[in-house]
């Protein structure tokens, strides 16, 4: 009796990359982001844009499976863009801004995630990103504890403890898992103090030492002075890099 034998059986093809558009007009983010993306199995940037406007464009070109979408931008900024860009595909909010209004705003028009740079590594990230795309939201630190701000300020205004409708379509188990694990950012390994951190988030947006020392209320000479000691910190010897360390996109 002849024996046959049964094929091997092939493995699973491999789940084609998520095709990712990054919008955000800093070109240091976007830099850092599409290098980190593109170099992954799993992940890819199909295009990049510097405003809502652009993004739109390109996300009606590319057609991706996930936005990563800046709040402030000039032009057209990303909540302005917000309500055009979910019909097109899930859009996670990657940014700076944690204002409670701008993480409940962005929610509200559809965001399907929030994260705030410096609160993430680049697994969360990607992770984030495939659960956004598969409907499960995702909230970093900064911006879960705005909502959280506004949610127990909410319900003490409110004698019937009323959750507020932006929590409608946010499950709270995943805020309240974000909420167990605040603790400090990774940028705690840097050792900032709170001034070099505040001066360190304004380099990143792009801004200039004169325009530092304005906002901060302080001469250029200190704005200079804090640069060299978190230059030296971060062990970086330019704006750009120390940006993208700071970022976590380097």
């Amino acid at each position: 009796m002849q024996h046959t034998h049964p094929w091997p059986a092939s493995p699973a093809p491999a789940a084609p990359p998520l095709r990712l558009l990054v919008a955000d007009d800093n070109p240091v983010v976007r830099a850092g982001l599409t290098a980190l993306l593109s170099g992954r199995e799993d992940t890819t940037v199909v295009a990049e844009a510097t405003d809502g406007r652009e993004a739109y464009e390109a996300a009606l070109r590319h057609r991706p499976d996930v936005i990563l979408l800046d709040v402030r931008m000039p032009g057209v900024d990303g909540i302005s863009a917000l309500p055009h860009l979910v019909r097109l595909a899930p859009v996670m909010m990657l940014t700076y801004s944690h204002e409670t209004e701008t993480v409940r705003e962005a929610l509200r028009l559809g965001a399907g995630g929030y994260l705030v740079h410096g609160e993430f590594t680049t697994e969360q990230l990607v992770r984030a990103v495939r659960d956004v795309r598969e409907g499960r939201p995702h909230v970093t630190p900064g911006a879960a504890k705005a909502l959280l701000t506004e949610l127990r300020g909410s319900a003490t205004a409110q004698p019937d403890h009323q959750v507020p409708d932006f929590f409608g379509e946010i499950p709270l188990q995943p805020l309240s898992q974000v909420q167990s694990s605040m603790g400090k950012s990774f940028r705690s390994r840097f050792r900032l103090s709170t001034r070099e951190a505040e001066i360190m988030d304004l380099i990143a947006s792009g801004m200039t030492n004169q325009q530092i020392a304005a906002a901060c209320f302080i001469s250029e000479k200190t704005v200079k002075n804090h640069i060299n000691h978190i230059f030296a910190k971060l062990q970086s010897t330019s704006r750009s890099q120390a940006a993208a360390k700071w970022l976590g996109v380097a």
